[in-house]
């Protein structure tokens, strides 16, 4: 049985760290909030220290013998935390892959209008997924739509390179365009 949020008494669930009274291990290694090492002490004792000083014994190592404890403010710990995750992610690019879809009796405004598309998809950085798509009869001449795509390969090859051959899966063919790195 899956629980979304809440645990089985149908309370929201607390942070995965353990900190303060929910640290039920006997004894533990002492970290204080400057760095320096405490060594190995009674919870309660360590939790007492914690009190005193109006911060929180929180558990940074729990797999460790004896599990590592450090006395800090968790709150603050929780807000550098949450700031660490949000530049992580405002460094990572992400990769999107834009698809454009041909016919193999795609006229020639509407090949330069696509081709256009697919120059934009590849100057922003992205990959592009260029598809002949066959309807009908259409299927027989798979022939007109590798010479569609091999003529995007054409005019795309000093801006992109070839990341997967046309491959053609029923009634589609489709090839894969990666931006070259300038």
């Amino acid at each position: 049985m899956a629980f979304r949020g809440n645990d089985r008494r149908g309370q929201r669930r607390q942070d995965q760290v353990r900190r303060n009274e929910r640290i039920r291990i006997p004894k533990v290694r002492v970290v204080d909030e400057d760095g320096e090492q405490l060594g190995v002490m009674d919870t309660r004792d360590a939790l007492d220290r914690a009190r005193e000083k109006g911060l929180d014994l929180v558990e940074v190592a729990p797999n460790a013998d004896p599990p590592v404890c450090k006395i800090m403010d968790y709150g603050k710990f929780k807000f550098q935390q949450k700031k660490k995750l949000q530049e992580a992610k405002k460094k990572q690019t992400v990769i999107k892959i834009k698809e454009v879809k041909f016919r193999p009796k795609t006229d020639e405004h509407d090949y330069q209008t696509k081709l256009k598309k697919i120059i934009n998809f590849l100057d922003g950085g992205d990959r592009c997924k260029v598809t002949v798509f066959f309807r009908g009869r259409e299927i027989v001449h798979k022939d007109r739509g590798l010479m569609v795509l091999e003529r995007v390969v054409e005019d795309t090859q000093d801006l992109a390179k070839v990341e997967s051959r046309p491959l053609s899966e029923g009634r589609t063919m489709t090839m894969m365009l990666a931006p070259v790195k300038k």
